[in-house]
């Protein structure tokens, strides 16, 4: 089973227990908050990697105009966004695939943490992709766990019953490859992340906007 086929599987498995875990986390509200209030009237939102739809469902009770299609590869997170989520266009898809999409633009993209299941160079195209898919001066919201690529490897999940392959990107090298996709970055955000085994991780939200 390939690294992607083996995350996917995981979050299926984990599905209801990372919804119990993460639903109702708090640390990222003021990115919600500021994208929020970035998003032109009845925006266009594309989330990819919605999980159980908690980042929908933040920006929804904020803007209950947005229109959002939030996209999953993992059945079982995308049957919780619609149970979470009754207002939202929902979609069985991988973040590598946004061109098996119909033709529509969007005035936002969503990609909470995605990258950490991406190669780099799969970040890099996805980059891309959410820039031809955004209408002019549309934006991106893109969060991550920033570090060095060498601590890239496989992890189990905090109860122990599934593994995943993690990918960790610098701020940096995720900064150069939005400015080479055609991005202007807005506002970055940082949370240090409590692990119970090792050191804070530093989660990075970067809100761009398309040039």
């Amino acid at each position: 089973m390939d690294h992607h086929a083996l995350s996917i599987a995981a979050f299926d498995q984990l599905a209801q227990a990372y919804q119990d875990k993460f639903m109702d986390l708090d640390l990222y509200d003021d990115s919600y908050d500021r994208l929020a209030q970035l998003l032109p009237p009845s925006a266009r939102v594309l989330e990819l990697g919605c999980g159980p739809g908690n980042v929908t469902r933040a920006l929804l009770r904020r803007r209950p105009d947005l229109h959002i299609l939030a996209t999953d590869p993992a059945p079982n997170m995308l049957r919780l966004t619609r149970q979470n989520n009754p207002a939202a266009e929902c979609q069985l898809l991988d973040a590598r695939a946004i061109g098996q999409l119909a033709p529509r633009q969007f005035e936002a993209v969503v990609a909470g943490f995605c990258l950490p299941y991406l190669a780099p160079a799969e970040g890099a195209q996805l980059l891309r992709d959410a820039h031809a898919r955004l209408t002019p001066e549309g934006l991106l919201y893109l969060s991550f766990i920033d570090d060095e690529a060498a601590r890239s490897g496989f992890e189990a999940s905090s109860n122990g019953q599934a593994t995943a392959y993690v990918y960790y990107h610098p701020a940096a090298e995720v900064r150069a490859n939005l400015a080479a996709a055609g991005f202007a970055l807005v506002e970055e955000f940082r949370k240090p992340y409590p692990r119970a085994d090792r050191p804070a991780d530093t989660h990075c939200i970067l809100l761009a906007r398309k040039q």
